[in-house]
This record gives C-alpha cells, sequence and structure tokens, in this order.
C-alpha cells in the first residue's frame, strides 16, 4: 500500500511499516518493502527496489534500477535462513543499477556503506562487505562478500575486490584489476592479480595530505616493498626509522594484519611474495 503524501508518486508500492523520513522523493515504480527506514532528504528516482532490514541516512540519491537490501547472492542460503542487515550512511550516490547485499548469518551479519560515496552505475557490494567513506566505486567495479574497503578509496571500473580482501584507505585499484590480496593504504595498484605500481600520489596530494608526510611513505613504501629480506625485518626496520608517522604505521599495522596476504610489486617473486605475507 502507497500513503498519499507529497513526494510519493502513485506508481509506487511503499509496505506498511517502511518508515519514510522528511522531504523524501519517491519516484516511478520504485518499490519499499515493510522493514526499510529511509532519513531525510532521500530521493529515489524511478524504478528503485529497497527490500530487507535496510536503512538509509540522509540526503541519499538512489538512481534508477538500483536494488539494495535483497536476498544475498550465496548459495548455502534458503529460503528459510534469516537475512542480516544492511546499513547505508548519509550523502551517497547510487547510480544506476546498483546492487548493493544485506549480511548473512555466515558473516558479520550486516553489510555497511557509510557516508559521501560515489557508486557508478553497475557496480556491486557483496554481503558483510564493509565501505568506508568517500569512496568511489566505478562502472562496474565489485566488492565481493566479507570484503573491505577504507575511506576515500577508488576501485577503477570494472575491478574485482575478492572475499575477504581488503583495499587500504585512500588506495587506488586500477580499471580491470583483478585483487586477490590485500591493497596496503595509500598504494596503487593494478592488472590480474593485482600488483603493486607504486603510491596513490594524485590521491594523496589531492587529499590535502602535506608534502613531509607523502616523502615519508614514499620512504617507507619502498623499503617495505621494494627490499629483500624477511618481511618481519623489513616491517621492523620501517617501524624503527619512520614509525612515528601516523600514516606510516597505518600501512604498517595493515600489513600486519593481513589474513590473505598483500599484492607485492610487479615482477618480484622469491622472498617478498605474497606466500609469505599470507603466512604471516
Amino acid at each position: 500500500m502507497t500513503p498519499e503524501r507529497p513526494g510519493i508518486h502513485p506508481t509506487a508500492v511503499v509496505a506498511e511499516g517502511a518508515e519514510i523520513g522528511k522531504d523524501v522523493r519517491i519516484g516511478p515504480y520504485c518499490l519499499v518493502g515493510p522493514r526499510v527506514r529511509i532519513g531525510d532528504g532521500c530521493i529515489l528516482h524511478s524504478h528503485v527496489v529497497l527490500d530487507g532490514d535496510t536503512i538509509l541516512g540522509e540526503r541519499n540519491e538512489l538512481f534508477p534500477f538500483a536494488a539494495l537490501g535483497a536476498r544475498p547472492q550465496d548459495k548455502k542460503l534458503t529460503e528459510k535462513t534469516p537475512v542480516g542487515a544492511l546499513r547505508i550512511g548519509s550523502g551517497n550516490q547510487i547510480r544506476e543499477y546498483v546492487t548493493i547485499h544485506p549480511g548473512t548469518p555466515f558473516g558479520k551479519g550486516v553489510t555497511v556503506l557509510g557516508d559521501n560515496n560515489m557508486l557508478l552505475a553497475a557496480s556491486h557490494i557483496g554481503h558483510d562487505a564493509i565501505v568506508g567513506n568517500n569512496v568511489v566505486f566505478t562502472n562496474g567495479a565489485m566488492a565481493a562478500g566479507h570484503s573491505t574497503v577504507g575511506d576515500r578509496a577508488i576501485l577503477g571500473a570494472v575491478c574485482g575486490i575478492h572475499q575477504y580482501a581488503r583495499v587500504g584507505a585512500l588506495a587506488m585499484v586500477g580499471a580491470g584489476a583483478m585483487v586477490s590480496r590485500d591493497v596496503p593504504p595509500y598504494a596503487l595498484v593494478q592488472g590480474d592479480r593485482a600488483r603493486l605500481v607504486g603510491l596513490n600520489l594524485v590521491g594523496l596530494r589531492r587529499s590535502g595530505l602535506p608534502s613531509e608526510s607523502i616523502i615519508r611513505l614514499k620512504r617507507a613504501f619502498r623499503l617495505l616493498f621494494w627490499r629483500t629480506g624477511s618481511i618481519h625485518d623489513r616491517i621492523a626496520a620501517v617501524r624503527e626509522s619512520l614509525g612515528t608517522d601516523p600514516l606510516v604505521r597505518e600501512m604498517l599495522d595493515f600489513v600486519e594484519d593481513s589474513k590473505r596476504g598483500v599484492v607485492v610489486p610487479r615482477g618480484r617473486v622469491g622472498p617478498t611474495d605474497e606466500l609469505e605475507l599470507a603466512e604471516h
């Protein structure tokens, strides 16, 4: 049943129980499920589907044929399996044909999208994924279930983030890259399988970081990824020489916390390969 109220098109279907905030616009042929909550100032253009235990913050804009909160793409799920939640922050632009799935009992139970993100057409966020703030998913970029994408990261067109893989803050994933390992913060990766090619210098400069911090990051990056020897020894050496810098510490902590291993420089094999990092 669709309430008769300003801002809701007469062809939209808003189920009883759905909570609609102030100044919300719901366009033609949209479908809003009974457990959905939509924050103030959101705009749903035509043919948007919101279902499940889904909460949207304020001022989100959803374009035609976006589908959020539907049953996840997980073969372990049945019609009787309880599906988790989807939580979306404020100020996001979610373009045409974007799909975002809620959490599952096999993961965190919730999928999270933060604030001020831009998800371009046909991009996808899988179940139990965590996406931060000010992230860009370019057309067709996909983050699989249980993955994590840090603040201000940029995912290039038609790239893929493997299940459980992490993309660090302000990292740049090149178009078409297939990311099977963790991408360190501030890194630039590309290729199949994705390999490190350097720091995301353009993103770092645009973010307004002081040049001194970028210089320290560049030095730490070279010492950590472009040197031989044990990864444990390299982490310890960088922490001793540059560990007072908070950005360097973030990179080191990210690598130390990796469970899948971290992507490595192109053409690099041997003591710096992914296997050692994964074992670490």
